[in-house]
């Protein structure tokens, strides 16, 4: 760490900026949980698509994000270094909520390949704008004054309004769109819904940022535009590297699981209605145990406790690989120790990237690691959906329309409860395998308490 981060590393952040900061994240949850819960779902089960169809509808969009965030990265950089701010790709990201409405509002004579187009086209769409808002939303933190121990401070108080925003968006959603009678005209009514509420709180997140860069901006000097060297040089830092392909497979193990929750309620335990049970036992425990992984990694560091995050995740998901023999309580008490995995897996990682940046001496270049990080995190929200939907086509899963009654197969069963379990515990060992080569967590905290 630099001379700059142990001396501002005493400096404590105003509870009214962060909470104004972190109110963005209710916003960035919405779009985060309810396309990964509910839209490949609303392929296979309302919009009768193909499962494989379905799987690429959801996987090819995000592939464009690959380039679409380092590119928007750097945008970020050349706005920072031009203007001494970020805000004006901000507010473009706060279309976001149009878009979000669009991907459910499928006109009614569309089904099949026709309605995959739609969603996918204003999927693209809405990736490109949720771009525009992340990625200079989460290189907030490294332009900021602060130290090692009060950017996990930040991060939590953005974890958990954003776990606030993933629990509210995926109980409600479900509930909007009928429970167990699911409709097109309850997944219009969800997504307009849940559009406004995104607006206003993605506004405010706007102007919480522009709060905490008056409180503690740091004084980076003016340079010019990075390109693909500011890119290659991210990719050459190792620490970066292997922090961020360790997100890659705890981003896709999550969305992985958040696609087959829906499945597994209706054909694993018999009951839809749980799927709002399964999202609560998920979700909510986050709000409770996010000051316990604060106190965890002050005590222990980041990295060990994100590993002990890793590890619980997927001994959690070998008891769902069990199904319903295990019983409804030892389920739900399973999905519930995933929640506390998940909480923890998103706190740690996001307040290590900023980390990993100011001791690479790159906090001019804070768009493009950001942008690359937030690529890595579409990926994984592309690639969990589309190994779920291998898993339902490998089994001979048959897709329907909304009240149509089909009876799957027991190799269609299979399938969908071991990709809801087996396959999420073997993606998270080799995120383990990969946060294990990280290093840097033991220098960043000697220099903390130096």
């Amino acid at each position: 760490m630099t001379g700059l981060d142990q001396r501002s590393d005493a400096l404590t952040l105003p509870r009214g900026p962060l909470a104004g900061f972190a109110t963005g994240s209710l916003g960035m949850g919405v779009w985060v949980t309810v396309p990964g819960l509910l839209l490949l779902y609303f392929l296979t089960d309302v919009l009768a698509v193909a499962p494989w169809l379905a799987g690429l509808t959801l996987l090819l969009p995000k592939i464009a994000d690959v380039l679409l965030h380092p590119w928007i990265g750097h945008l970020c950089d050349v706005e920072q270094a031009r203007r001494g701010h970020r805000r004006r790709l901000l507010l473009v990201g706060c279309a976001l909520p149009l878009a979000f409405a669009a991907l459910f509002a499928v006109p009614g004579g569309l089904t099949g390949a026709a309605a995959a187009g739609w969603v996918a086209v204003f999927f693209v769409a809405g990736n490109l704008l949720f771009a525009a808002y992340q990625v200079p939303y989460l290189a907030t933190p490294a332009d900021l004054r602060i130290g090692y121990h009060e950017r996990t401070r930040l991060m939590a108080f953005r974890m958990v309004v954003l776990t606030l925003g993933i629990l509210v968006s995926g109980l409600l959603a479900p509930l909007l769109v009928g429970g167990d009678d699911a409709t097109r005209d309850g997944y219009l009514l969800m997504g307009v819904v849940l559009a406004a509420g995104m607006l206003a709180a993605m506004l405010v997140g706007v102007a919480g940022i522009g709060r905490l860069r008056r409180t503690a901006a740091d004084a980076v000097a003016p340079h010019g535009p990075g390109g693909w060297r500011a890119l290659t040089a991210s990719l050459r830092d190792r620490q970066f590297r292997w922090l961020v392909g360790a997100y890659l497979a705890m981003s896709t193990t999550t969305h992985l699981v958040l696609a087959g929750v829906p499945y597994y309620a209706e054909y694993e335990l018999g009951r839809p209605g749980l799927t709002t049970v399964l999202v609560a036992a998920f979700v909510a425990p986050a709000l409770l145990v996010t000051p316990l992984w604060l106190t965890v990694a002050r005590r222990i560091g980041k990295q060990r406790a994100l590993l002990a995050a890793q590890a619980a995740f997927a001994a959690g998901s070998l008891v769902l690989a069990v199904g319903r023999p295990a019983g409804l309580p030892v389920l739900v008490a399973a999905v519930a120790v995933l929640g506390v995995a998940f909480a923890g897996m998103q706190l740690l990682p996001f307040s290590m990237l900023p980390d990993v940046i100011r001791a690479g001496g790159g906090a001019e270049r804070a768009g493009t690691y950001t942008g690359v990080w937030t690529a890595t995190e579409a990926t994984g929200a592309a690639l969990g959906p589309y190994a779920y939907a291998l898993c339902l086509a490998g089994g001979g899963f048959v897709a329907s329309t909304a009240g149509q009654s089909v009876t799957q197969s027991p190799a269609a069963l299979d399938a969908l409860r071991y990709g809801f379990g087996l396959l999420p515990a073997a993606v998270m060992v080799v995120a383990v395998l990969l946060q294990r080569r990280y290093t840097l967590d033991g220098a960043a905290r000697a220099d903390a308490a130096g």
